[in-house]
């Protein structure tokens, strides 16, 4: 597609979605095909027929895209004149390829004179090119609408949002959130589907990020704004509530920014912030005098370097880094200023000497030079990501929370102002290793993570304390014991999810993939829900989404181990390791339910997958126990007992699954039951990797050194029955988003006022 003469119809034109890029896929396809034939002296019918058939096919798709175009010109008058022009040009010019392509016969096509593809291959490409861009132009007309549509849906949130914070009475405010949770849900929607259509990952990323302060915000509101009305004359709540509106004012905005393509001064702070970039676009600089001794001067190098090492200040200076810590990384600097000292000095000698290219002296200085700033980057991810590591074990246990919590319901005002130092200086660190975080990630999405969670452990820390403020002014309030509870529980699932930026780094400087896996194994209709077929789809208030939350966290670990443990075999192919991949990628999909994304849109689709996962997980132990055959008594022992327990737990998840429920509390009950026994099969399927995979090589040791024939694989290749596949593709899926939020919004039709 490249190569064809309609590669850049109109530079003008971005494509920003996916869906549009999609669109344009079938159509670049058929026309590149008419442009591309092989212009042979003699033309088969055949060849004449396949052409026309192509061309007809190209002009109906074109006539039914236009009238489409013009029915949405028709219903937005701002955009009339622009669609109707291109829906115009799009007519005219898939009329002209209908013209061009009626070859008729091979021997009408000779003898009558007409214009065709064959006589004026010219015309053909104008023709192309018009077409491409004027259907571009219909697409990306039609994106505005969706982008119309995120804009008014937030004006209306906003303006609702405004009528929240003005209330006075219970009442009022029960009536107004349930508005407020309907628009919430729409815009959810909206965004959702922005977010997964959207082509640029940091963009994608802002998005998420947006969103996630929404979703969690959303509870807060709830209970922030009913504390403050019981205790309306209360400073700390109302200070309280203020800080999460004004939060998610600011998400919304985001949100609209991304959208738009608007420039934030958060963007600016990624690109120029991060000592990764900057390493890598000085070692590029560098590099660069391999081939031109003249692309820039001694002193910009020099200037480069500086730059960077003063942002690891950012390290050094730090209170929390250690002294072994701080002169290694000083040290690194000094050696990198060094190379770069002998590189300038080889690097004046060659062009003194006029040399057309780099000298071997300024080969060797520019290797040294690269080698030393990437010991300086590694030794600056290992400090990063070792106190994150050291920190969150230490907040793990989250004693100054439970003492806050403890000294706030009992009204003691002084030990609250005591446990309230504690958590801000945890935030402050927290906040810091974020930020370092940040400088070694790798990737601008991940960057972009960093960001999110420093933002939200700097805005959250004071909240808990204004929340135990509360609390402690009012020791009898049911709803600030709640309040304090839920910005408690959004600074555990913050570490949670900090705990997984922390994988997704290393995996990124280990040269891993970052992302995981698509598992595309939604079950089909009727294979899985024989007993299902009456079951509905059910909304989680408030308490559910937060219990689902955690079990979701928790599979997202747990799954990140199963794919840590596998790596470490020898032999990736053997059927233990793929299932056990299959079971993680399953699990990685519950844990997106939980958060609203990924392919599973509803309960009934998580019973699905819960289903399938149990089979897979039966399978796992038949392919475990083809391997136990090898072993000696004590050692098939220790794995069978694992096998049996992994079995009992897959054969609960699989009965769970098939039992018919009805009504929300079932449903949800089964939802907690499904994702708890997957999260038991996961830590089943982690005990039992390591032991196979070191019996696996202890045996694999032994029959190498007697020569053995066969290995413990090929007899489990032929005694394993092949399984049918059950694989749906992605093809027919949501290609345009996935619109699942709906199921997962926190607390947005279920309010106690009490």
């Amino acid at each position: 597609m490249a190569s064809s003469p309609c590669g850049n119809f109109d530079s003008g034109l971005e494509i920003k979605t996916r869906s549009v890029e999609q669109t344009l896929i079938p159509l670049v396809s058929q026309i590149t095909t008419l442009i591309n034939h092989k212009d042979k002296p003699k033309k088969s019918e055949r060849t004449l027929a396949a052409i026309h058939r192509v061309g007809q096919a190209v002009s109906v798709a074109v006539g039914r895209f236009v009238a489409v175009g013009e029915a949405i010109a028709t219903e937005n008058q701002e955009l009339k004149d622009e669609m109707g022009h291109a829906c115009f040009e799009a007519r005219r010019a898939g009329e002209a390829i209908a013209q061009l392509t009626d070859v008729g016969s091979a021997l009408s096509s000779h003898s009558d004179g007409r214009v065709t593809v064959f006589s004026d291959r010219t015309g053909m490409v104008k023709a192309a090119r018009l077409l491409l861009s004027s259907v571009t132009k219909v697409l990306v007309l039609a994106d505005r609408i969706v982008i119309k549509q995120i804009i008014a849906s937030r004006n209306k949130v906003l303006v609702t949002l405004d009528h929240l914070e003005r209330v006075s009475t219970f009442q009022e405010f029960v009536q107004i959130f349930s508005q407020f949770g309907n628009e919430m849900v729409e815009f959810a929607h909206l965004t959702g589907d922005r977010q997964n259509d959207l082509k640029d990952e940091k963009k994608k990323a802002r998005m998420a990020a947006a969103r996630a302060v929404l979703e969690k915000c959303t509870m807060m509101l709830l209970t922030a704004s009913k504390t403050c009305l019981r205790h309306p004359d209360c400073e700390s709540a109302r200070i309280n509530k203020d800080a999460v509106f004004h939060r998610m004012r600011c998400a919304l905005e985001q949100v609209i920014e991304i959208v738009t393509d608007a420039r934030s001064s958060g963007e600016n702070k990624i690109l120029s912030a991060s000592i990764y970039n900057s390493i890598k676009d000085f070692k590029s600089s560098v590099e660069c005098l391999r081939e031109n001794l003249h692309s820039l001067s001694p002193q910009s190098v020099g200037g480069q370097l500086e730059a960077l090492v003063e942002r690891t200040e950012d390290f050094t200076d730090s209170a929390y880094t250690s002294h072994e810590q701080r002169q290694a990384i000083l040290g690194l600097c000094q050696l990198a200023r060094q190379d770069s000292q002998q590189l300038v000095h080889a690097w004046t000698e060659a062009q003194s000497s006029k040399a057309k290219e780099a000298t071997e002296e300024m080969e060797v200085a520019i290797l040294k030079t690269c080698q030393s700033v990437n010991d300086l980057r590694r030794e600056l991810h290992k400090v990063a990501v070792g106190r994150t590591s050291d920190l969150l074990k230490v907040h793990g246990e989250q004693s100054p929370l439970r003492a806050l919590k403890t000294a706030g319901a009992e009204g003691n005002l002084e030990d609250v102002a005591e446990y309230s130092r504690t958590v801000t200086e945890q935030k402050e660190q927290l906040v810091e290793n974020c930020r370092l975080l940040c400088h070694v990630s790798g990737t601008e999405p991940l960057e972009i993570t960093c960001i999110h969670a420093e933002e939200t452990f700097h805005v959250i820390g004071p909240q808990i304390i204004s929340a135990a403020q509360t609390l402690a002014l009012h020791p009898s309030s049911k709803i600030a014991k709640e309040n304090l509870e839920v910005f408690c529980e959004a600074w555990e699932s913050q570490l949670c999810d900090m705990a997984l930026l922390l994988r997704e780094i290393n995996d990124v400087f280990e040269g891993k993939r970052g992302d995981k896996r698509p598992y595309l194994s939604l079950p089909r209709p009727g294979k899985h829900s024989a007993n299902l077929k009456t079951a509905k789809a059910v909304k989680l208030d408030a308490e559910e989404q937060t219990s689902m939350a955690k079990l979701g966290l928790e599979l997202r670990l747990l799954s990140s181990d199963i794919d840590t443990e596998v790596e470490k075999w020898d032999d990736q192919e053997v059927d233990i390791v793929r299932q056990s991949q299959s079971l993680a990628s399953m699990a990685y999909n519950m844990y997106l339910f939980t958060r609203g994304e990924g392919l599973l849109k509803t309960t009934l689709d998580l019973f699905h997958q819960a289903e399938v996962l149990s089979e897979e997980g039966l399978q796992l132990c038949s392919s475990v126990r083809t391997f136990s055959t090898q072993l000696v008594d004590e050692e098939k022992s220790v794995v069978m007992t694992e096998v049996d327990k992994l079995v009992t737990l897959c054969q609960q998840l699989q009965a769970g699954a098939r039992t018919p429920v009805q009504g929300k509390t079932a449903t949800f009950q089964k939802v907690d039951s499904s994702i708890q026994k997957t999260r038991a099969i996961l830590t089943a399927v982690l005990s039992l990797l390591p032991v196979c995979n070191k019996l696996n090589r202890k045996y694999k040791s032994e029959r190498s050194s007697l020569g053995s024939p066969q290995d413990w694989k090929e007899r489990q290749d032929t005694s394993t029955p092949v399984k049918d596949n059950e694989v749906l593709t992605n093809k027919n899926g949501d290609e345009f988003g996935v619109k699942s939020l709906e199921q997962h919004m926190t607390s947005l039709n279920i309010l106690e006022s009490n």
